[in-house]
């Protein structure tokens, strides 16, 4: 999730290991499928360099198991970095209605160790650090979670490629893919990815028993820059509890201008 940059658009930056791990095999030509889930990721990665920083405002409805509906308004600032071993940072703030008003959440996405979160909580006055072993509960009562809203490094999971099927008319590589970090929610998670833009139209989600815990659709696809793709709408499934979030984005705005110290924990009461 789906959330920013001064790394410059070159393959060698943060995902030149993941290269040469397999050889610079491509996903045609992978020899097992272990290497052409890898090489899937990869181009994906690939594909999604040098894009700076973004904004975009978005609205989530949240849907309980009776149909009954809320609605929640956002916004979302995100910041590519030039660290190999850092992911893209992102803010995210919610505007309304009044009860969220100012509540703000801050994530610092890491490849090797684990993401670092905060929340700020204007009703306490104070931030909280999201732990290490609590990011798979809910994000603000969606059924997203702490872990959903830190960006998908490619290093951050090992894959398998299972099967190529189609997916609402289009032709997608279907790969597993497997949490490294320790603590995730998640056993597994199985992605549908286009193979015409490597861009993810649909991912399942299984829980710490293997069993289909969500399944997330993602659609409206807009290209910015002759390059990068982003979804404009996210459904979220909870099978589980009969519960699904919608997210509803506005156009990005790319090449913000935003700095390292917009992302900071110490800034986050002051956030809007």
């Amino acid at each position: 999730m789906p959330v920013v940059e001064t790394r410059p658009a070159t393959p060698f930056g943060r995902i030149a290991a993941l290269i040469f791990s397999v050889c610079f095999v491509v996903p045609g030509f992978a020899e097992t499928p272990e290497e052409k889930g890898l090489a899937i990721a990869v181009e994906m990665d690939r594909r999604d360099l040098g894009w700076g920083t973004t904004e975009t405002v978005l609205r989530m409805t949240l849907r309980n198991r009776h149909g009954q509906t809320s609605t929640r308004e956002l916004s979302i600032q995100s910041m590519e970095m030039e660290d190999p071993d850092l992911g893209d940072r992102s803010l995210t703030v919610f505007s309304s209605p009044r009860d969220v008003d100012g509540t703000a959440f801050l994530s610092h996405t890491k490849v090797s160790e684990p993401d670092d979160q905060w929340l700020y909580l204007p009703a306490l006055k104070r931030v909280k650090r999201i732990s290490s072993t609590n990011k798979s509960g809910s994000f603000m009562g969606s059924e997203f979670s702490f872990e959903d809203f830190a960006s998908q490094e490619a290093g951050k999971y090992t894959y398998k490629y299972l099967r190529d099927e189609s997916f609402d008319g289009q032709d997608c590589f279907v790969m597993e893919r497997y949490p490294v970090y320790k603590n995730s929610g998640y056993t597994r998670q199985i992605a549908w990815i286009d193979q015409a833009e490597y861009r993810p139209l649909k991912i399942e989600f299984y829980d710490r028993k293997d069993s289909l815990l969500k399944t997330l659709v993602l659609s409206g696809y807009q290209q910015y820059k002759g390059q990068y793709w982003r979804a404009l709408s996210l459904h979220m499934e909870n099978h589980q509890s009969g519960k699904s979030t919608h997210l509803t984005f506005d156009p990005y705005n790319f090449d913000t201008g935003l700095t390292e110290s917009a992302f900071t924990s110490s800034r986050l009461n002051r956030a809007r």
